[in-house]
């Protein structure tokens, strides 16, 4: 990382959605009212966030000691931060990612030379009606 650069969670999405964070509403709320599409998803869910906690912890186990790569893995994939959330490199460094931000000067002239497009869409849209959820079931009223 050069000291501009950030690096983000790896939380897998289902749907456009945290995976940890429907897991989460599955376990705060009586199964009784939970739909079946949200408890598919939060199934789904768990099994991609136990994947991507597995690649990540063998991944990690190659520059840090399997236990610490273990608990950041679970960390990364775990729905701790929102995928816009910016990990600097001083806060990488204290979780204890072995990360170094001396870039050498060649390889960001490199980098110049594949300048990257502008953002042309914006981040968030008005929308002058009301949207439905995206679960069945989640706006019945109680």
């Amino acid at each position: 990382m050069c000291e501009h650069s950030v690096i983000g969670s790896i939380d897998p999405q289902i749907n456009g959605m945290p995976a940890a964070s429907i897991v989460r509403t599955v376990e705060a709320k009586p199964i009784a009212e939970v739909d079946d599409q949200t408890l598919i998803l939060a199934d789904v869910g768990r099994k991609a966030i136990k994947q991507l906690e597995n690649v990540a912890a063998q991944l990690l186990s190659e520059h840090l000691q399997r236990e610490r790569a273990d608990e950041l893995a679970k960390l990364l994939t775990g729905g701790t931060w929102t995928h816009d959330y910016p990990i600097l490199p001083e806060e990488a460094q204290k979780l204890g990612l072995p990360i170094s931000t001396e870039m050498p000067a060649e390889v960001l002239e490199l980098m110049t030379l594949y300048p990257q497009p502008m953002q042309t869409h914006q981040t968030v849209e008005y929308l002058p009606q009301r949207r439905e959820l995206p679960l069945a079931g989640a706006n019945k009223p109680r």
